[in-house]
């Protein structure tokens, strides 16, 4: 089995009908797709009704497809969107994802699609396995897919549904999504009240939905279809009230980003940090390379890696002070060549990504340079800011400074120890080197180890990675100074002359790291009560915990890289909607990991 998930041959008929020839059946009717959207999903799933007055509105999808359902939906939201802060969450499974260019020609067919279709052109992901995050700002609209086989992606992803729009293939052509054990799935994650809706009636997937608890009953069909199944699923929807105000500890990059996905949600945020200024610590360096951390394996922390690249790189696109970029990666020793040869045989990135450059090495394309401090301050643009002096904090009664909060995230670095000294972090110390030349570049990198970089003229190299000082200190060293120069002539000699001339500027600063190198993501854990019902099997997700804290750290020195993945789970968890990751990643990023470790080395 190949890391790439496979895209779909697709034939075209003269009418435009797009057939995947796989399945030998149609993804749309080019007569009239759009208007059986709107009556078997729309309707079937009583949109809009069903969404007035919440806050947050969730539609699951089984086979993204075109992704037409969800534009049609979005042009519904839009016109019918309850309230200014409302979200709609669409989460869709789809195991054989589209190319870009067989999307945007099945969307020629309607027009009136076009304003959203190029929007979601625009960031149309590649077939690279995991969960995708795109959020569409203005509209309050976040678009979940897990690509892979709903076999495995359903069981492991974590939300709960109140509409399904079940389009998937014929069942007699794609019984793959439709299968026996699909429907108990797609039961536990339908909030109370749920419904769902599909063109088949086939008797199959009727009594697949009464065994799975819905209430099922056939509706009038559209065009030659004569039926159509609605199904309820019993009990009351709820609506769940987002926090209203939100202590966020840390103005770095990490409280950065969950503040300003707070403010997305309609959440006020409160950012505390001890600096006079914002991206004073880690997050402070005057240039930023991020790039993918590729492992030759498919296993559950290579496709973190990956997830979060994505999500970080989705999330910088367009900002002010993000610089696409191709990264030239020579290997370090003939063992690294053997990696990269093994890496590239199956590779987990698409040609668009990643390919072979000579001599054995990689090429990262579409990377990016980041301006720390510039990105730092735009997502925090709008957010009260308390900077200047220690806040005295209260986790138990989520107090900051004596005031109450409805809950508090833990964002900010090495002090996450102090506040919950349970958690293991080590601080490691690292030194760049900055240099503002003559000559304009262009954006441009290369790393293998240490790494150079170079925006206009600007240049920044480093950085070293070694314990931090007395205190988790940071200080400029000489010894630190030559490794990054050494560095630099190994990667980029043509730089050394400007660089030895004098000039360049150091700067260190001391980044949180934990011992298995995977952030800490997620409900702050109660140490206490954890060893107090510790009996040898508790998973991460069931460990008792702080209610209303959260953790985000541990970033090492992928800060930019982490950040933007690890808001969008924490806000979700808070806001009641869609976790942006799959179980597995969820759980090798628990904070609770580190006690449960300890505990059953302890037994």
């Amino acid at each position: 089995m190949t890391r790439l998930l496979t895209h779909p041959e697709i034939e075209w008929r003269e009418d435009g009908t797009p057939v995947a020839t796989a399945f030998g059946d149609v993804y749309f009717s080019v007569e009239d797709g759009l208007a059986e959207t709107r009556a078997v999903f729309l309707k079937g799933c009583s949109l809009p009704d069903a969404w007035a007055g919440r806050r947050q509105f969730t539609v699951a999808e089984t086979g993204f497809g075109t992704g037409l359902n969800f534009l049609a939906l979005w042009q519904l939201w839009r016109q019918h969107r309850p309230h200014p802060q409302a979200r709609l969450s669409f989460v869709s499974f789809e195991a054989f994802p589209l190319k870009a260019e067989d999307a945007a020609r099945a969307f020629e067919t309607w027009p009136e699609l076009r304003p959203l279709a190029d929007q979601l052109l625009a960031r149309w992901p590649g077939p690279v396995k995991g969960a995708r995050h795109l959020i569409f700002e203005e509209d309050g609209v976040d678009l979940i897919l897990h690509l892979g086989e709903i076999a495995q992606t359903l069981p492991a992803s974590r939300f709960l549904a109140d509409a399904w729009f079940l389009d998937g293939f014929s069942p007699a052509k794609n019984s793959g999504m439709w299968a026996e054990e699909i429907f108990p799935l797609i039961a536990a994650r339908s909030a109370p009240g749920a419904r769902a809706a599909t063109f088949t009636v086939a008797g199959y997937v009727r009594r697949g939905l009464s065994a799975a608890g819905f209430e099922v009953r056939k509706a009038e069909g559209h065009g030659r279809k004569r039926q159509r199944l609605e199904a309820f699923f019993p009990g009351e929807a709820a609506a769940l009230s987002p926090p209203r105000r939100v202590a966020v500890l840390g103005a770095g990059i990490a409280g950065a980003c969950v503040a300003h996905r707070l403010a997305l949600a309609g959440v006020e945020a409160v950012v505390f940090d001890p600096s006079p200024e914002p991206a004073s610590g880690a997050s402070g360096n005057r240039l930023g390379l991020m790039m993918p951390r590729l492992d030759a394996g498919e296993t559950a922390e290579a496709r973190l890696l990956i997830d979060a690249y994505l999500a970080a790189r989705e999330f910088y696109r367009g900002r002010c002070g993000a610089e696409l970029t191709d990264v030239r990666q020579p290997p370090r020793n003939e063992t690294e060549v053997k990696r990269f040869e093994k890496l590239l045989a199956d590779p987990p990135f698409p040609l668009e990504d990643l390919e072979a450059i000579a001599g054995g090495g990689l090429l990262h394309k579409r990377a990016m340079i980041l301006r720390p401090r510039q990105i730092v301050s735009s997502l925090l643009e709008g957010i009260e800011l308390r900077l200047g002096g220690v806040p005295e904090v209260d986790l138990a009664a989520r107090r900051v400074n004596g005031e109450a909060f409805d809950a508090v995230v833990l964002a900010s670095g090495m002090a996450l120890r102090t506040l919950m000294p349970a958690l293991e972090l080590t601080g490691r110390q690292g030194q760049v080197e900055h240099l503002t030349g003559a000559v304009n570049a262009p954006p441009s990198a290369i790393a293998s180890g240490t790494y150079c970089i170079a925006l206009g003229q600007e240049r920044l190299w480093g950085a070293t990675f070694e314990p931090a000082g007395d205190g988790d200190s940071a200080a400029i060293s000489e010894a630190a100074r030559a490794e990054n120069l050494e560095g630099l002539t190994a990667l980029w000699p043509w730089w050394v002359h400007e660089a030895q001339k004098g000039g360049a500027v150091s700067r260190a600063s001391v980044r949180a790291t934990t011992p298995d190198r995977l952030p800490l993501i997620g409900e702050a854990p109660d140490a206490e009560a954890m060893s107090a019902a510790w009996d040898g099997r508790t998973a991460p997700e069931e460990s008792p915990v702080l209610p209303g804290v959260y953790v985000t750290g541990g970033f090492g020195s992928r800060g930019f890289t982490w950040a933007p993945w690890a808001a969008g789970i924490v806000v979700s968890a808070l806001c009641g909607s869609p976790a942006p990751a799959d179980m597995p990643s969820l759980r090798a990023v628990s904070p609770s990991r580190q006690i449960l470790r300890r505990l059953r080395k302890a037994r």
